[in-house]
C-alpha cells in the first residue's frame, strides 16, 4: 500500500490542514502522520470522522505521499498546490482594480 496521509479543511475559515503525528489537525504538511497500511489507513479515517462529527473539519479525504531526504512531499500537483497555500491573494486581482475604479 502507498504511503498515505489525511487532508481536509477547517470547518471554520476554510483552511487545508492535515491530521498530524501528535493526533492533532495541523496546516503544517510536513507534521502529517503517514501511514502505509490498511490499519494505519483505518485509523486516519476514525480520527476524521469523529473531527467531522465535532464540526472541526469538513471533506476530509486520503492522499497519497513519498518520502525523500527533505521529508514528505505529495504525489499530485493539486495536493502540492494545497499544501503551499493560495496561488494569489485574495483582494489583490485584476476584478478588486476594476471595482475600485468604477466605485
Amino acid at each position: 500500500m502507498a504511503l498515505q496521509i489525511m487532508t481536509a479543511n477547517r470547518l471554520l475559515g476554510g483552511g487545508v490542514v492535515y491530521f498530524g503525528e501528535n493526533a492533532e489537525w495541523t496546516d503544517d504538511f510536513s507534521a502529517a502522520k503517514t501511514v502505509d497500511d490498511s490499519d494505519g489507513e483505518a485509523v486516519l479515517r476514525k480520527e476524521a470522522e469523529k473531527a467531522e462529527a465535532n464540526q472541526l473539519i469538513v471533506g476530509p479525504y486520503l492522499i497519497k505521499v513519498e518520502r525523500d531526504e527533505t521529508g514528505i512531499r505529495t504525489l499530485s500537483v493539486k495536493e502540492g498546490i494545497r499544501a503551499k497555500g493560495p496561488t494569489v491573494h485574495y483582494g489583490h486581482g485584476q476584478n478588486n482594480n476594476i471595482l475600485q475604479q468604477a466605485g
